[in-house]
């Protein structure tokens, strides 16, 4: 994920470091400049599977001043068009955000109205909109997540699992067995219950890969079971030197062969 690649230097120089490191793709943000990006891809050989929405939290589509909703909805046109044009299949989306101001119910109506409007879009450029499971407080259960996806009745909506965010308060493969084919992309994430119980909670992702309380074992059965074939995409800390980035490739590495 382009957000944890911290070395130094423009576009083309980190995604060269990427790719020494040994990965085969990078996970961009929207909203940079499309060119740049496109020669830096065409330079190092990577691939550009997903982008992640770089407005979704500013902009949420459960906003309650329709004003910042519009400005979320165009957010997520931009995201599409620049994930058709890295040639990208997905768009990652937190697709809402409930607090003391906005209801569950209104979160729930608002961004489903939102993320309808722009489905003829995302189906002319053939890229899917998929919602990812983050600490929003909405969209809490498996089955919820399921629904929620299912009443668009639309291919290009989905699910991007992220197996760390799941971890303080469920079982990454239980959500993968029933979220099954409606998962787009999987973001590879740890987290430590210990770290978080004796530290706080944002402290259980400061943790390597494979040394957490993910059971990679099982999520990869998981994975397996439902039949996924797409990307896993790093979201990991580590990343702010060559080594590090070297370092987060070995881990993806031995979880791939389990």
């Amino acid at each position: 994920m382009w957000a944890t690649v911290g070395v130094p230097g423009n576009v083309r120089e980190k995604m060269a470091a990427v790719k020494a490191a040994g990965f085969d793709g990078v996970e961009m943000m929207s909203h940079m400049d499309v060119e740049e990006v496109k020669a830096a891809r065409q330079a190092t050989g990577l691939e550009i599977p997903s982008v992640c929405g770089a407005h979704h939290w500013s902009k949420p589509l459960s906003h309650p001043d329709a004003r910042v909703r519009r400005e979320g909805i165009e957010a997520l046109e931009r995201a599409l068009r620049d994930a058709h044009a890295y040639g990208a299949t997905s768009v990652l989306l937190v697709p809402a955000v409930v607090n003391k101001e906005v209801s569950y119910e209104q979160a729930w109506e608002r961004s489903q109205a939102a993320i309808r409007e722009v489905l003829p879009l995302a189906a002319e450029l053939r890229v899917k909109i998929a919602i990812e499971n983050v600490w929003n407080h909405f969209l809490l259960s498996p089955l919820e997540a399921a629904r929620y996806v299912d009443q668009f009745e639309s291919p290009w909506v989905g699910w991007h699992f992220d197996c760390g965010n799941i971890v303080t308060y469920g079982w990454p493969e239980q959500w993968i067995r029933i979220l099954g084919r409606r998962i787009c992309k999987v973001h590879v994430k740890e987290f430590s219950r210990k770290k978080r119980d004796a530290e706080g909670l944002w402290k259980g992702f400061e943790v390597a890969l494979l040394e957490g309380d993910n059971d990679w074992p099982a999520i990869m059965r998981a994975l397996d079971e439902v039949g996924y074939g797409d990307w896993l995409i790093t979201e990991q800390g580590g990343g702010d030197t060559q080594e590090g980035l070297r370092d987060l490739a070995r881990r993806v590495d031995r979880i791939l062969a389990l």
